[in-house]
């Protein structure tokens, strides 16, 4: 009788192990999504303002090329057509190159965020290779 009741304590022991275990991991789960969410956020943020304030660079900076070489080409309006057409170009070889310039980028960061094993303890493999042979 002794040993079945010894079981039993031994099986809701370990049921209750258990559940303390999952619930450890749901939070544990919920933390690091919490954690890369936040830098997958603060990342596009910070791209987003960057863009922005590019925008802004590269419009006062195109008025300020078309005013230095409009009296070298013959006026402001061709000044402004160049410039106009210069971008263009660089629209056109950013779309063109869209692949290796944006999407594969942004693929990388994402696998890197949410595909990397951030476990900080060492593997069993690792343990057993890091031991010195005798």
């Amino acid at each position: 009788m002794f040993g079945v009741e010894k079981g039993i304590e031994d099986l809701q022991q370990l049921f209750t192990e258990s559940k303390k275990y999952l619930e450890l991991q749901t939070e544990y789960a919920k933390l690091e999504l919490t954690e890369k969410l936040t830098i997958l956020l603060s990342t596009l943020i910070l791209v987003l303002i960057l863009i922005i304030l590019g925008m802004v660079t590269l419009f006062y900076f195109s008025f300020t090329i078309a005013y230095v070489i409009a009296p070298f080409i013959g006026g402001l309006m061709n000044s402004f057509a160049l410039i106009t057409l210069f971008l263009l170009i660089v629209m056109a070889v950013v779309y063109r190159y869209r692949q290796k310039l944006i999407v594969a980028p942004m693929v990388k960061f994402l696998a890197n965020l949410f595909l990397k094993d951030n476990d900080p303890q060492p593997k069993e493999e690792e343990i057993i290779d890091e031991q010195p042979a005798e």
